[in-house]
């Protein structure tokens, strides 16, 4: 049962949970628009560029995507926390979150920004959740 996956799990999955539907709908409204980006999402490179609307539309397009597309790995995160049995499901989380870790740590190198940073530190906290042997035990 859900349940006994035990208070740090349940968080995690929670915490990918709520990020799968923010992505979600984020991405959906970049797709929509076709104008709009978060700026804190894009590289200083791109940034300097906000000005020309026909870049930002090809950017909001291709941002959109992308969120949608992490969106949706997202969510398998959460089900993988929440109710995943199998070393895949294990793998699934650790990698994504690996790899999530190192997306916001690449944001921190291009500016001093507290939303990568807060995002770093849940990513962290997730990763320390996954490497407790009780949690591994779950799917192993």
């Amino acid at each position: 049962m859900i349940w006994e996956r035990g208070i740090p799990v349940l968080l995690s999955g929670a915490f990918y949970t709520v990020l799968c539907v923010f992505s979600i709908v984020t991405g959906l409204m970049y797709l929509r628009k076709n104008n709009t980006v978060n700026p804190l999402e894009l590289p200083k490179a791109m940034a300097k560029r906000i000005d020309d609307p026909l870049y930002m539309k090809k950017v909001s397009v291709f941002f959109g995507w992308l969120t949608f597309f992490v969106g949706l790995v997202q969510g398998m995160t959460a089900y993988s926390l929440l109710l995943g049995s199998s070393p895949w499901c294990y793998w699934l989380a650790l990698g994504f979150t690996v790899f999530s870790m190192l997306s916001a740590g690449s944001k921190l190198i291009m500016t001093f920004n507290l939303f990568p940073i807060m995002k770093e530190a849940a990513y962290i906290a997730v990763f320390v959740v996954l490497m407790l042997s009780g949690t591994r035990g779950l799917y192993f």
